[in-house]
């Protein structure tokens, strides 16, 4: 599944060069990422604990990730979930992904967020 998602990433206009760019410069290349990814989601589906990190961190670093790329972001991941999955697991992959989705769009918002302009709504 998350093979499948980082292919379309790529494909993406709108978020693929955001995370080319963060990879870029990170160093890393996509192979790690995509494992990384797949223990995040192993610990937090599966309650493995195969993931070491701190995902808002990571996100909230990042100046190019605008807090709307969450929506296409979690559209594509939702696509190919139920691309991929039986119905039943797949709704319930997506809502926990959109939870933890929520949470770390607040933390970009958060990390973005300018106290000399009005707040947004």
């Amino acid at each position: 599944m998350v093979e499948r998602f980082y292919v379309r990433v790529r494909e993406n206009p709108i978020i693929g060069p955001v995370f080319l760019e963060s990879l870029t410069e990170s160093r890393e290349i996509w192979g790690p990422h995509e494992a990384k990814i797949a223990g995040f989601w192993a610990n937090a589906i599966l309650y493995e604990r195969s993931y070491d990190g701190n995902p808002m961190m990571v996100h909230s670093g990042i100046s190019a990730l605008k807090p709307e790329m969450f929506d296409v972001w979690l559209d594509l991941f939702a696509d190919t979930l139920r691309q991929t999955l039986p119905e039943p697991t797949a709704a319930a992959w997506e809502a926990l992904a959109r939870r933890i989705g929520r949470g770390l769009r607040m933390g970009v918002e958060t990390a973005q967020y300018d106290p000399t302009l009005p707040p947004k709504f």
